[in-house]
């Protein structure tokens, strides 16, 4: 159906609503234009009731300030572009995933709380696909070695965000997690609960994380005279996650103590264990590097690795909004400590 334009004189559309402009909230709240303005802001010394009173007129008569306005008086978009490098070969696993789903609800929360929205970009995005977007910034989680994209967007002068990989470059800013604390507090604890021949599941993928996770893993079996067992997952999900943790569970090297590092079901993981014989954690221990709640409700509960999305997506916020409006040394970065969750499945009777 169509809903022709009214003719001169015609009543106008019920959607054709006029924009409430800042003297029209001023005239509602009984306030001048100025104070208005500043407590919307967030500026000027203003009792927290008149504050108030401004902005609470401001929602119920569905005041936005004029986009278009605000981004010729600050120069900038307030927008940010957000993508995940290591999943361009299957950009549907991006919600599927307990980590990057709360990555990215929680910086988009944290840009927002800054005045900045998030634009999700499919990892592997062309040039052409996001040149012409009016983008201030973007962050590349988990980028893979040849990944053009971080060399497109310093070319094009937009701040970039992503991990440790671009420190020192000019224009390139990252956050990252400590992998070899990480990874060394993980077999410390697996030693300590009196494990011996601990085993590593890893994705066969180029990102610096899972790089440097097999480097730490080498390095700590090396300084303890342990015997090496890695098994790569071919691919993310469930399905080959869960065949390479039965690839290293059904050999004859038998390992005692066993690290998860792609995501997959905890519950899977631990019956994948007992459809091999193994009593966890009589036989083996287990841990898992996941944000997947159901870890807790397992038997035995499970022990992760957190990797601390949350605190990731705060500090990379902070970072890249203050080299956009503050300015910031080249190549700034931040290096946030994971958490480990330990839990039934990596404790021996008797031993904490």
């Amino acid at each position: 159906m169509t809903n022709p334009s009214p003719g001169r004189g015609s009543p106008a559309s019920p959607t054709a609503r006029p924009r409430v402009l800042l003297v029209d909230v001023a005239r509602e709240a009984g306030l001048s234009k100025t104070t208005v303005s500043a407590a919307l802001n967030g500026t000027g010394r203003l009792s927290p009731a008149v504050r108030e009173r401004a902005r609470e007129t401001a929602r119920r008569m569905g005041y936005r300030p004029n986009p278009t306005a605000r981004q010729l008086r600050a120069g900038r978009a307030r927008l940010i572009g957000f993508m995940v490098g290591e999943l361009a070969g299957a950009p549907w696993t991006l919600l599927d995933s307990p980590y990057y789903a709360q990555l990215t609800s929680a910086t988009a929360a944290a840009a927002l709380k800054r005045g900045y929205a998030l634009v999700l970009l499919p990892a592997g995005s062309l040039h052409g696909e996001w040149a012409e977007l009016p983008l201030d910034a973007v962050i590349v989680a988990d980028p893979v070695g040849d990944d053009r994209i971080i060399d497109d967007l310093i070319a094009a002068r937009i701040p970039v965000i992503t991990d440790r990989s671009v420190e020192g470059r000019p224009g390139a800013y990252w956050v990252d997690v400590d992998v070899v604390a990480a990874m060394r507090e993980t077999l410390d604890h697996f030693e300590a609960q009196g494990a011996r021949r601990p085993a590593l599941v890893l994705p066969d993928s180029p990102t610096q994380f899972y790089a440097g996770a097999l480097a730490a893993y080498g390095d700590w079996c090396a300084e303890h005279g342990r015997p090496e067992h890695v098994v790569f997952a071919p691919e993310a999900g469930n399905g080959p996650v869960v065949a390479a943790v039965e690839e290293a569970l059904g050999g004859t090297r038998r390992p005692d103590a066993l690290c998860v590092v792609p995501e997959a079901s905890p519950p899977l993981v631990l019956e994948a264990a007992r459809r091999h014989g193994f009593d966890v954690p009589g036989d083996l221990l287990v841990v898992c590097v996941s944000e997947d709640l159901t870890a807790t409700h397992t038997r035995p509960a499970l022990t992760t690795l957190s990797l601390v999305p949350r605190e990731v997506a705060e500090a990379g916020i902070d970072l890249l909004v203050a080299a956009l409006e503050q300015g910031s040394a080249p190549s700034a970065g931040v290096l946030v400590p994971t958490r480990l969750e330990v839990r039934a499945s990596s404790l021996r009777t008797g031993r904490r």
